[in-house]
């Protein structure tokens, strides 16, 4: 059994998530970051590689106080458990998600990792071990099933969701797609790394949901199976 993993991005209108620099770019709007807020706040769990923690630094909180509220009143933390997929534990200790809001914080690493590293992160976030290079996603969202997470987004970046769709753990996918070209042939996409070479492994996908939005068009594909 896994969770629900729904993947949520923002693009530009030729599929950069951001500049070559890996430098952090505005594509969406007020309306759009409402929505996010909103659905991180319906989420159990927010995952992100370590890519993007050292480009952005995000927090992963949850901005709005009365969805907080809404959270409390569930009888949940007012922030989603926090996942850092970082098979060598390159996170810096400093880093804003294992200190700002309340709520838990999970760092998957590989068997390899420095055990040194690992019990100095150990201080802010449980550092869980899957797979011996890389970290196994399957049997990692099959764990985050067990702790009783059942509604998994994954904000980023390319890379982890590239393995994510290659392992076949995606459930839906929405991208926002702003109203600019941002180009460059090494600026990171919606899913990086190998790539399919036959048309057969291609991960096939259904409309849900196409809206305006701000100034570009929020997008909603359920994968098909």
């Amino acid at each position: 059994m896994r969770p629900h993993v729904w993947v949520n991005v923002a693009m530009s209108a030729d599929g950069k998530l951001s500049t070559r620099e890996r430098s952090q770019v505005k594509i969406s709007g007020r309306d759009d970051f409402s929505r996010v807020d909103r659905l991180k706040s319906e989420s159990d769990a927010i995952m992100v590689g370590i890519g993007t923690v050292l480009a952005d630094d995000p927090s992963l909180t949850i901005k709005s106080p009365a969805l907080k509220e809404k959270r409390k009143e569930r009888g949940e933390e007012e922030n989603p458990v926090r996942i850092v997929v970082d098979s060598r534990l390159r996170c810096p200790g400093d880093a804003s998600l294992l200190h700002k809001g309340e709520g838990r914080r999970i760092i998957a690493c590989s068997n390899r990792a420095d055990p040194e590293k690992a019990s100095k992160l150990g201080a802010y976030a449980t550092i869980t071990r899957a797979g011996d290079e890389h970290v196994d996603l399957a049997e990692l969202v099959s764990r985050l099933y067990d702790l009783g997470i059942r509604r998994l987004m994954v904000e980023g970046g390319g890379t982890l969701i590239w393995a994510l769709f290659e392992a076949d753990l995606v459930d839906e996918l929405t991208c926002f797609v702003g109203n600019m070209i941002i180009g460059g042939e090494t600026a990171p996409t919606l899913a990086d790394g190998g790539g399919f070479i036959r048309e057969d492994r291609f991960v096939p996908l259904d409309l849900d949901s196409a809206d305006r939005m701000d100034e570009g068009v929020l997008l909603t594909w359920k994968v098909r199976r």
